[in-house]
């Protein structure tokens, strides 16, 4: 069962997990029944609690990125880029007494209506890196696991094979607007040749954990036969340019004497 409270309005959808939102926006609502346009919006103050676990979290968020979360197990603001917080500061307990109505109000609706529990969606899985890979220098790994419904996931990194754990941080659950999730992992790496990299996702939805792959596109080194024939051609095309140079300069001399051998007209 979820419940979204927007601006005083509430909704009740048919999903087997409990979305306490009381989402404010600086410059628009999206309980609106209008159509409005606007440049940022804020999604002040989202509550999500599920009873799995149990977890649950608190979010805010700006154009969609994540500016702060408190979850029940850390009990504290944790701030996505720490840079933010010399700006402002958030009391988590405000956060944890939502949550504690959240569970509240899920606890009764889980006893009152008899709901059926929402499908497990397959979540996408995406890797890419932050920047162009040059081997030996620093860059990050980025893993977006996409459409993720419940929102319970475990999202692992794997180098050849082995579990890597140095290095890695994940965002929260991001809310979507069709109620789904995703989550980002991020795993700071030095390119090398010899290292590949996969993305590790366990969900319901899933039969079997999904491995995403990834490794550096390195160009394939010239074989001798290829610099031979590269280095021949260079060559050659410097002995044409050679041999055509001379020409004009010759011509250009003969030109010159002939002019003064005929004198003027």
């Amino acid at each position: 069962m979820t419940l979204r409270g927007c601006l005083g309005k509430k909704m009740i959808l048919n999903k087997a997990l409990m979305l306490g939102a009381l989402a404010l926006t600086t410059v628009m609502s999206p309980c609106g029944g209008e159509d409005i346009v606007a440049d940022h919006v804020a999604s002040c103050g989202v509550n999500l609690y599920q009873s799995y676990g149990p977890s649950g979290q608190y979010t805010h968020e700006f154009d969609g990125d994540e500016q702060f979360y408190v979850d029940l197990g850390r009990k504290e603001t944790a701030w996505r880029w720490p840079e933010l917080s010399k700006f402002g500061g958030f009391d988590p307990q405000g956060a944890l007494r939502n949550l504690a109505t959240v569970k509240y109000n899920l606890n009764i609706m889980t006893k009152r209506y008899n709901s059926t529990a929402a499908t497990n969606e397959v979540p996408e899985v995406t890797v890419f890196s932050k920047s162009p890979v040059t081997l030996g220098q620093p860059n990050t790994l980025i893993c977006l696991v996409d459409n993720i419904f419940p929102p319970v996931v475990n999202i692992t990194w794997l180098s050849s094979g082995r579990s890597v754990t140095e290095g890695v941080s994940e965002t929260s659950f991001l809310s979507k607007s069709d109620h789904s999730f995703i989550k980002i992992s991020y795993l700071t790496f030095l390119p090398s040749a010899d290292e590949i990299y996969d993305c590790r996702v366990e969900h319901w939805g899933l039969d079997e954990p999904l491995l995403k792959h990834w490794e550096p596109e390195i160009p394939a080194p010239m074989s001798e036969l290829t610099e031979t024939v590269v280095c021949a051609l260079g060559l050659s095309v410097g002995l044409v340019g050679i041999v055509v140079g001379t020409v004009f300069i010759i011509q250009g001399l003969r030109s010159v004497g002939a002019s003064r051998h005929q004198g003027p007209l």
